[in-house]
């Protein structure tokens, strides 16, 4: 009895698993066929992207001799992707320098000591940053301690031309002294033989010549002293103005909002954040950015061999990655001319950035995105997936239908995933997705279509 029954258990699972091995069989035949579709047919570039402002506001290191009503003025001038930073001015040489009233004062990179977490919502003057001020103090000291010999130097300059001055008026007191000795003398000798008075107007002329000498080399000198103490107090002065920019500019190394909004973390060109520790250029002082969140992009790269199918003012279908659900559209607004080399690709590719039609609060720069740019909109096209067309030695394109025929067909432009039969199929007929196992037993037909093909190729 448990024989018998041992038996029948194994006969029974025989047969479940022949069933099921049908059944699995069925569904993968089931699956080895697509059906040929008719409707519309986009011709799309799909890619992913991020979003970022389309305007923002820089909140940069300050700049010696700028105001800060200045400063904002410009950076509401620049604004908008991919035009950000500011600028220093370069001296003779290729030397980073600012100057104050001709004092060249050399540019140095700030370094980042602390800065709000990026994400972090401010109102104007509220605080983003601190930066380092070391290499700035040392500059500050090293003027004080000019100035104070500068002052030194003034003091001793205006006692030595007091002293020079002085020596010069009683030589020319001594010398008026000489003249009218002279000139006694030549009163004298009216009555003394003439040789005696012509030596005596010789040494009063000598006298004369001597004074109005004397007389021209003070007012020379006087003037040469009077332009060098001059120069001097405007060499203090300008010391000192600089004294109070650097002393300004330290001031301002605690960087406030520059208005509300959202604090963005500022990207180099190599696409690394700058954060507590980072160095910022003195030639790109923007430190991070409080975009417009009301009006976004979406940025995306595209390869060399697609990008010339892509132009503005093309429709873009955009989802974002943390809304899966929800969809978006938007317009190409623009395609770079140059190409770029990005990191872990070959190929050169090239920015375009897209509008996104409507303003959404939960959308935030830096989100990913996915976008399907529309090339081009066929209506009623008939169509089947990309997989399904083979081609044999002589390129010549086919598709092995499901009543056994290997049907010749005349293709069209594609897409991602599809690609338009111009000829060869109707819309319902159902086609391999993967080739048969004896291919070699399907019957060709569509012959007629090989000549048209080739002209089309």
């Amino acid at each position: 009895m448990k024989k018998a029954l041992t038996i029948a258990g194994i006969v029974i699972a025989i047969i479940a698993l022949i069933v099921f091995n049908k059944l699995i069989s069925r569904r993968n035949v089931v699956d080895t066929y697509a059906e040929v579709q008719k409707g519309v047919f986009e011709i799309t570039v799909v890619n992913s992207g991020e979003l970022i402002a389309e305007n923002s506001l820089d909140i940069t290191a300050p700049e010696i001799g700028q105001d800060d009503n200045e400063d904002r003025d410009r950076d509401q001038g620049r604004g908008g992707p991919g035009q950000q930073g500011g600028a220093g001015r370069q001296g003779g040489g290729g030397r980073q320098g600012t100057q104050s009233r001709g004092i060249d004062i050399r540019l140095m990179d700030f370094e980042i000591q602390d800065i709000v977490p990026e994400g972090t919502v401010v109102k104007e003057g509220d605080y983003i940053a601190q930066l380092d001020k070391t290499n700035y103090d040392n500059t500050l000291k090293d003027e004080l301690e000019n100035i104070e010999t500068l002052k030194s130097d003034l003091e001793m300059k205006i006692l030595d031309t007091a002293v020079t001055l002085t020596s010069l008026r009683d030589e020319i007191k001594n010398q008026t002294y000489a003249v009218e000795e002279a000139a006694i003398t030549l009163e004298q000798s009216q009555f003394e033989p003439p040789a005696t008075i012509r030596k005596a107007k010789t040494e009063l002329d000598k006298a004369q010549r001597a004074l109005d000498q004397k007389k021209k080399s003070y007012a020379l000198r006087a003037k040469q002293v009077l332009h060098e103490i001059e120069m001097q107090k405007l060499d203090l002065a300008n010391r000192t103005e600089l004294i109070n920019d650097l002393q300004e500019f330290l001031a301002k190394f605690t960087i406030k909002a520059p208005a509300a909004g959202m604090v963005i973390y500022k990207k180099d060109r190599n696409g690394v954040r700058r954060k507590a520790g980072s160095t910022v250029n003195a030639f790109d002082r923007v430190i991070a950015t409080l975009p417009d969140l009301t009006s976004m992009i979406s940025k995306i790269y595209v390869n060399e061999i697609e990008v010339s199918k892509v132009s503005p003012g093309l429709k873009v279908d955009i989802t974002v990655d943390a809304f899966p659900e929800r969809k978006f559209t938007g317009n190409v607004i623009s395609v770079a001319n140059i190409g770029e080399k990005l990191p872990n690709s070959d190929a050169k590719m090239f920015e375009v950035q897209i509008k996104v039609d409507v303003y959404d609060p939960d959308l935030r720069p830096s989100m990913t995105t996915w976008n399907k740019v529309i090339i081009k909109t066929i209506n009623d096209a008939v169509y089947i997936p990309l997989e399904c067309v083979y081609t044999g030695s002589d390129s010549i394109p086919f598709v092995y239908k499901k009543n056994k025929t290997k049907q010749i067909v005349f293709i069209g432009e594609m897409n991602d995933k599809n690609i338009i039969v111009k000829q060869g199929l109707d819309p319902g007929a159902a086609i391999y997705t993967i080739a048969p196992e004896e291919p070699w037993k399907f019957k060709v037909t569509g012959e007629n279509l090989i000549a048209s093909i080739k002209e089309g190729q």
